[in-house]
């Protein structure tokens, strides 16, 4: 029994919402597809669960949460008494050059840590990033153009195409025909060899991996025994063409409700 499946339904009705902002649903999409690639036993910080819950409006203790694995703690050292600088002159310039020291050693792990980021997610946006064959699996659907690998914080949008919204349509055959893209998406890559190319998002420079680019997302092609998703949905009338520029994209096509 899945532990989570009223909190996933939940999250499903909330993005229906108009009224979330970008971030929310970017956040609230991502949840609801570690929840269901997992069964429900996805392990989520307690910052996370509290975001969860804040944005659904509602105290924690009204939806259960998965249960967390307990490990055996040792039993608590004894408190050491700490250590008190002797009072006077000395003392002060003592605790201000204890004080100093620490600010310096905090500063260079700033640094540091910036420095090894950014270093990361150059040597990632040089050089694209395939998901061969023998790791197809190693992916979840979210709908029918974006996909979540496995180890990532954010979900990756395949460029190229638009499919169906199914968590926030703007009339019930768009959502239906989200719901159909995205078990369409499922089944090509369950009977298929499935590449995962990453690609740089259209995007202003400086901003690829925030949230000022694609909501966080990144970007990506995905092929099927050598063919493009998106050429395949477009063709079953599942999708429809969206191409970008280097740094920006047209509006969003959304026909499906039209007419």
């Amino acid at each position: 029994m899945d532990p989570a499946e009223n909190l996933r339904s939940d999250i499903q009705q909330a993005l229906q919402r108009k009224r979330l902002t970008a971030w929310q649903r970017n956040f609230l999409t991502d949840i609801h597809s570690r929840l269901e690639r997992s069964q429900g036993q996805a392990r989520l910080s307690d910052q996370q669960w509290k975001k969860v819950f804040e944005i659904l409006g509602r105290p924690s203790n009204v939806i259960a949460m998965p249960p967390r694995t307990v490990t055996n703690r040792p039993p608590p050292h004894r408190a050491r008494k700490s250590f008190r600088l002797p009072l006077g002159w000395a003392g002060r310039r003592l605790r201000r050059l204890r004080n100093l020291a620490i600010g310096l050693v905090v500063v260079a792990a700033v640094v540091v840590g910036q420095q090894v980021f950014d270093l990361g997610r150059e040597h990632f946006q040089s050089a694209p990033t395939n998901v061969g064959a023998s790791q197809q699996q190693e992916f979840a659907v979210t709908d029918g153009d974006t996909i979540h690998v496995v180890g990532e914080a954010a979900g990756t949008r395949l460029v190229g195409f638009n499919t169906p919204e199914k968590f926030s349509p703007e009339c019930e055959y768009e959502r239906q025909q989200g719901e159909r893209a995205s078990a369409r998406l499922r089944e090509l890559v369950a009977h298929g060899t499935a590449q995962l190319t990453k690609v740089a998002c259209a995007c202003a420079p400086g901003t690829e991996g925030t949230k000022k680019c694609n909501h966080g997302r990144y970007c990506g092609t995905l092929q099927i025994d050598g063919k493009d998703v998106g050429s395949i949905l477009i063709s079953e009338g599942l999708a429809v063409p969206f191409v970008c520029g280097r740094i920006s994209c047209p509006p969003t096509p959304r026909p499906w409700c039209k007419g």
